[in-house]
């Protein structure tokens, strides 16, 4: 993700923006930038986009308390999706409000989208919205909202190397954080690395905190092709597979209101079809509270 050049001082890298992306946007329908950057709507817990597509998760989560920010280390691979309606990524959300029209959320992770990118690599990604993804927030820097302040960090670009099935697996780290002066929510990859902020005022719910933390992945389910997506999540295997093969997020922690990182403590799990996609934690002395999830293309036991 880091090529090793640097923007000048008091600039930062962005995506350029290819006759290919202008191309995919002018056929877009809503034929907007804006809206071309966005997530759909949440009814009843699951997003879904103009044309009714499921979005699928296999997640862990903790609630109900007060959270100000979250961590953990997720490996990185480039999942096949179907067709460029869908797109398949790995988080982690930070959510307040209920799942109506003023669910507050900020996520950051990778996401294979050959809608939003143009191609199927994997790409460092973060997201916002305040009322349910209807008309605020937007992926990376595609509207106003998140504040970069890394000259050397391209979001949106493309990661490398990644895990491959047998062989040497690659991880990414990131830490979100509530700044207790001034409120604004932090991003940080890596060891240490500051990208930049979401401002406290974009938020309604998370102005004080969150109450809902996730880690996991999510597919996009079109409902065209008259059965299941054959889109990958994670790596595409089950995980049953275990290190290697099945996809993980691993050290997982959340930031009390001391700014202190703590381990989880009643951590759930939810897959919405874990014949298709499932997820199965633990914990050592290494990983601490770690977790395996994702799932192959359409197989037997997925309806």
């Amino acid at each position: 993700m880091e090529s090793g050049e640097w923007c000048p001082e008091g600039t930062i890298p962005v995506r350029r923006t290819t006759e290919a992306d202008v191309l995919r946007l002018n056929n877009n329908k809503n034929n907007s930038l804006r809206t071309f950057g966005r997530k759909r709507t949440i009814r009843r817990g699951i997003r879904r986009d103009a044309m009714d597509a499921d979005h699928e998760h296999a997640v862990a989560f903790v609630n109900g308390d007060e959270y100000y920010g979250a961590k953990a280390s997720m490996s990185v691979w480039a999942p096949r999706v179907m067709n460029e309606y869908e797109f398949s990524l790995s988080q982690l959300w930070l959510i307040s409000g209920s799942f109506g029209n003023d669910l507050n959320t900020i996520e950051a992770g990778w996401q294979v989208s050959p809608k939003l990118y143009g191609d199927n690599y994997p790409r460092f990604f973060t997201y916002w919205t305040t009322d349910a993804y209807q008309t605020t927030g937007c992926y990376n820097l595609l509207c106003s909202g998140f504040v970069q302040i890394n000259n050397n960090i391209a979001i949106g670009a493309a990661i490398s190397p990644q895990s491959s099935y047998a062989g040497r697996q690659f991880d990414i780290g990131i830490m979100i954080w509530k700044d207790p002066k001034h409120g604004h929510w932090w991003l940080e990859l890596g060891s240490g690395i500051l990208v930049g902020y979401w401002p406290s005022f974009l938020f309604t719910h998370m102005q004080k905190h969150a109450s809902m933390v996730q880690f996991g992945g999510e597919v996009v389910n079109m409902p065209t092709t008259g059965h299941h997506t054959s889109t990958q999540m994670g790596s595409g295997h089950f995980s049953g597979e275990g290190f290697g093969r099945a996809s993980y997020f691993r050290n997982l922690e959340v930031v009390d209101w001391g700014n202190n990182l703590i381990p989880l403590s009643n951590l759930q799990l939810r897959a919405d079809r874990p014949n298709c996609y499932d997820i199965r934690a633990g914990k050592n002395n290494d990983w601490g509270n770690y977790f395996y999830y994702g799932g192959p293309r359409t197989n037997p036991r997925c309806p």
